[in-house]
């Protein structure tokens, strides 16, 4: 079927994370503002998923639910083979809520208070938090940014890693918010340092649907048999499908021994084994049936891109699109503005009145630069860049 994804569904009043009233103000400190940020996308889910959701809804009893059967995994697999080219075996794939309650287990079940944790800033920023909530110290290996193109330090990232106290490096792959699809090369590159210092490597990938035509996603524990036994994949059809609020996602775990640990600690020490009756159904039907909507779905994120570059270029020359690979999430270097981060972050609220993630909550590398999510109706998308726009041009008079 074709998708309508320049429909403009009002989603206040909704209880939704990114435009809750309430919510605005907690984050923002005002409700007056077009939200451009939180990653989840202001379109209708596959058909086929909400067709799945109905029909559970109808049946009226909700009870406690069990997810362990072969049509599940089989959905989970078949889209890993169909879609990346990757053979998993369905025992390889453990049930979590989400990929960050999945990496709060992993760090106190595979390190010791004290260790320390690689990032990579600037980066998906719970992921400091959450080193930092479980006693675990945060290590940054900062990607290096030059020709408006990120990459990784090898040499910092090795030096780092060489210390006794590095136990796990979080990979985030695509990266959020660079919009990086990191090569094959990269990642092994990456692979061998951390199977020479004995580094467990636990890669979110997320975002591994949401790529843009000329890239190829690599999953990093397919690049090499060795890397099977040190590494952890977090997927989930969350951002695939616009069904993160269902909590929902797979880590998947070759090596048995690290399966078997990080199972009994995430089932039996913090009991979140049991998934809710909707998000099974939903996953069943996302995986199986969902290919021709992401496809289009992508197809309109893409013409989003090309729009705010060409929208960029015509009326705010002197903003810098860092070049998207992958995701949904626009990249922009607003350091020629000549604001601070807190500067330009009032400027966004109280002048263009929009609210995006200001670059620096993802960390040091962040400053002077917004992310802006483009999985939204064109018109949307126009009407937030006119106001910062005018904003712009009415504080250069």
């Amino acid at each position: 079927m074709k998708y309508d994804f320049d429909k403009v569904i009002d989603r206040t009043n909704t209880h939704s994370v990114k435009w809750d009233k309430s919510l605005l103000e907690e984050f923002f400190g005002t409700t007056d503002v077009l939200p451009l940020w939180v990653a989840d996308m202001d379109f209708k889910c596959p058909q086929p998923v909400i067709d799945a959701v109905k029909k559970k809804a109808d049946e009226g009893i909700y009870g406690y639910s069990w997810h362990k059967t072969a049509e599940y995994f089989d959905s989970i697999s078949g889209w890993m083979k169909r879609r990346h080219n990757w053979e998993i075996d369905n025992d390889w794939i453990v049930f979590s809520p989400g990929i960050v309650p999945a990496i709060n287990v992993i760090l106190r079940t595979f390190s010791i208070p004290g260790d320390k944790i690689i990032v990579q800033s600037p980066v998906y920023y719970p992921f400091f938090s959450i080193i930092q909530n479980n006693g675990r110290q945060v290590v940054n290996n900062q990607l290096i940014y030059e020709n408006k193109k990120y990459s990784f330090d090898f040499d910092d990232f090795e030096e780092k890693a060489k210390d006794p106290l590095t136990k796990i490096f979080i990979l985030c792959s695509p990266h959020n918010p660079v919009g990086r699809v990191w090569t094959k090369n990269e990642l092994t590159k990456l692979g061998e340092i951390c199977l020479e210092n004995d580094i467990l490597v636990v890669s979110d990938e997320i975002h591994h649907d949401l790529i843009l035509k000329g890239y190829k996603h690599t999953i990093f524990s397919d690049i090499k048999e060795e890397f099977k036994d040190i590494s952890i994949i977090g997927t989930a059809p969350s951002k695939t499908f616009n069904i993160a609020g269902l909590k929902n996602s797979s880590i998947i775990i070759s090596n048995e021994k690290l399966r078997e640990r990080f199972t009994n600690a995430i089932s039996g020490q913090n009991s979140l084994s049991l998934p809710n009756a909707f998000s099974i159904v939903a996953t069943i039907a996302a995986y199986s049936e969902g290919d021709e909507w992401l496809d289009q779905v992508m197809d309109y994120v893409e013409d989003n891109f090309r729009f705010l570059k060409g929208y960029l270029e015509e009326y705010l020359p002197d903003i810098e699109m860092v070049k998207p690979e992958g995701t949904y999430l626009a990249w922009l270097d607003f350091s020629t503005l000549g604001m601070t981060d807190d500067e330009r972050k009032d400027f966004m609220l109280t002048k263009a009145k929009v609210a995006l993630d200001s670059g620096i909550m993802f960390g040091s590398g962040g400053e002077g630069f917004e992310r802006i999510n483009v999985a939204c109706p064109r018109i949307i998308l126009e009407e937030c860049m006119n106001w910062i726009y005018k904003a712009i041009k009415s504080e250069k008079e």
